[in-house]
């Protein structure tokens, strides 16, 4: 019989759900493929229905999956512009984000445009903006610098999209500017020579899910195809670059950038832990040999190389560490550990990027814990008013403007709601970033607030979002958003609901499970780690770990004593984790995800807890 997980409420508040797969889809991905029942389950239930879908997405190639860049608006204008270029002899300037797909897709363009005869400090010129005193993307001052350098060609990368003004400028002076992004473009484009971006809104939309390095690579190919069309490669012994070597750059950023790894991603995530394994980059290298602070906790080996390294390992291990020096140091850092070539650099530069997220946790901390303070303050007084709670919106003097990002992520996951965490200066102009829950488009609202006056510069996507606001208007941006979103969700709506892939028996674990469902990676947004839960199971030894004892370890096991080692991070204070601490001999259904252990060189299965509930 089926379990039904749905009539109760978890410990965390969550409603879990089982996945549905039509048994006859199932049955006929296991005859035809002669694939395990649990593989085909959890690729129906995906939405990979038929075959030929199935094997793409089991064996993900480049070959069965790359489209012809020229799919996209402008790609070809842009690559014959920068053919021109090239063979010209022009100099380059490309100015880039801040964050890690911002870096990535920097750090590409590098790679290409020296391996084509650019060199960098002569004619190829980088600007990352200074996240504080520049804020995001172009500006006219960038642009004037781009100019004294004698820069006659523009890339902007994982920006520029609605850089109106900074463009028109730099059309003044002379500048040609192509824009390769993928932040939500609005009725109207920017002044400029080319706008590479699969959501502009006369794209089809079937590749929006495209981050800045995956719309960067496929320029690159374009690039390639021109200037090989051209014979650029045939004469005075010019090698053609193989883009396929710069692949864990794309695999990096995508990751990074929080965009579905389905599609087009996810053979280029695939294909780029390949790459990886190879540890070809410098940079990349040294990094994943520095041992980050807290791996400990996380069960991680020393160095992070070869085939041990997964999707998650370039969001939380190696992804937070390039975007440091963007948060609360330089903001070309990420890039320069990216282009490094000499070991000895890169290891130098890790340790300083490492050390770096070291004091953004600490201000993520501080920031965190006061944010949360306001919002629970102010659900709490809706509360009391009757008024129901729609986007949350915390802000404070002296916070440190390149945490909030991740504070708001926070506050999303704990209340489920989408929230906007601001950091307001001494003038009373505040930075915020909003990160938003499925449904509510927070890049569209954060558009239309600009378009109100209510906010003086942001964009985005539709999870996550940026913005420049006075804050005087903070009131009136909160009535907004709250109106935007209770017009879309009721109460009823916002129950969280956690979709189960299937249930299991403590001694249904297995290594031989686990060899199974590794077939279905690399997991992250679009296709997550499937999870199960593991029904009647007791806890046994509970005790805290890490340094700041917010992560729990303990044994599950079943009524015939089979066990099985599990952990629960960031759990340590919750509601979840006070009931493991209490939980001797107590039986509860656990909902989690299976991995192997491999620390200290072991080779174990581990059960990382996300949610429980009582039997």
């Amino acid at each position: 019989m089926e379990l039904d997980f749905s009539k109760d409420l978890s410990l965390l508040g969550s409603q879990w759900r089982m996945a549905y797969s039509d048994p006859r889809q199932v049955m006929a991905l296991v005859q035809q493929m002669e694939i395990p029942e649990i593989i085909a389950r959890l690729l129906v239930s995906r939405g990979v229905t038929d075959v030929p879908a199935a094997r793409v997405f089991l064996k993900p190639s480049l070959r069965d999956s790359l489209p012809d860049p020229s799919c996209l608006s402008d790609l070809d204008r842009a690559a014959a512009r920068l053919a021109d270029a090239v063979m010209k002899g022009e100099t380059i300037g490309l100015l880039g984000d801040y964050d890690v797909d911002g870096a990535t897709s920097t750090a590409l363009m590098v790679k290409y445009l020296t391996a084509v005869g650019l060199q960098q400090g002569r004619t190829l010129h980088c600007h990352i903006p200074d996240r504080h005193s520049e804020g995001y993307g172009p500006s006219e001052a960038a642009m004037q610098g781009f100019k004294t350098k004698g820069v006659s060609l523009v890339l902007t990368l994982d920006c520029g999209t609605t850089a109106f003004a900074p463009l028109a400028a730099a059309a003044e002076i002379g500048l040609a500017v192509i824009v390769c992004d993928h932040h939500i473009a609005e009725s109207h484009l920017p002044e400029s020579y080319a706008v590479v971006n699969p959501n502009r809104i006369d794209e089809s939309g079937e590749f929006s899910s495209l981050c800045a390095v995956g719309v960067c690579f496929l320029l690159l190919i374009g690039l390639n195809r021109e200037l090989r069309s051209r014979g650029w490669f045939k004469s005075g012994g010019r090698v053609e670059p193989d883009l396929r070597n710069w692949l864990d750059l794309v695999a990096l950023g995508t990751v990074c950038d929080v965009v579905p790894l389905t599609g087009l991603n996810r053979v280029l995530v695939a294909q780029g832990l390949k790459v990886m394994a190879r540890r070809d980059n410098p940079g990349l290298r040294a990094l994943a040999d520095h041992r980050p602070s807290g791996a400990k906790d996380k069960g991680q080996t020393r160095p992070l190389v070869g085939e041990q390294i997964a999707a998650w390992h370039l969001g939380f291990i190696l992804g937070p560490r390039i975007n440091a020096g963007g948060r609360v140091g330089n903001s070309g850092l990420g890039l320069q550990l990216l282009t490094l070539q000499d070991p000895s650099e890169a290891a130098a530069l890790a340790a300083e990027l490492d050390g770096l997220n070291q004091q953004r946790q600490v201000f993520e901390a501080e920031c965190l814990t006061l944010a949360e303070t306001e919002i629970i303050e102010l659900v709490e007084s809706q509360n009391r008013a009757q008024q129901r709670t729609g986007v949350l919106i915390a802000a404070g003097q002296g916070w440190h403007p390149g945490i909030v990002g991740i504070a708001a992520a926070r506050l999303k996951e704990r209340f489920n709601r989408p929230a906007l965490v601001i950091a307001i200066n001494e003038s009373g102009v505040g930075s915020g970033s909003a990160r938003s829950i499925a449904g509510f488009d927070i890049g569209a609202a954060v558009v239309a607030a600009r378009h109100l006056g209510l906010i003086t510069k942001g964009g985005g996507h539709a999870m996550a979002a940026g913005l420049t606001v006075e804050q005087a208007q903070i009131p009136a941006l909160q009535e907004f958003m709250n109106s935007r979103f209770l017009a879309q969700f009721s109460e009823g709506d916002l129950t969280p609901i956690t979709t189960v892939d299937g249930a299991l028996a403590v001694a249904g674990v297995t290594s031989q499970l686990i060899e199974r469902l590794e077939a279905m990676a690399p997991f992250g947004m679009g296709n997550p780690e499937p999870r199960f839960v593991l029904t009647c199971a007791r806890i046994s030894g509970a005790f805290r770990m890490g340094s700041d004892g917010n992560h729990l370890g303990f044994t599950i096991k079943n009524d015939q004593g089979n066990g099985l080692k599990a952990v629960a991070f960031r759990h340590g204070d919750s509601r979840l984790g006070s009931a493991l601490l209490q939980a001797e001999g107590r039986q509860f259904h656990l909902l989690g995800t299976l991995s192997r252990d491999r620390y200290n060189g072991g080779d174990r299965v581990q059960f990382k807890l996300e949610d429980a509930m009582e039997v």
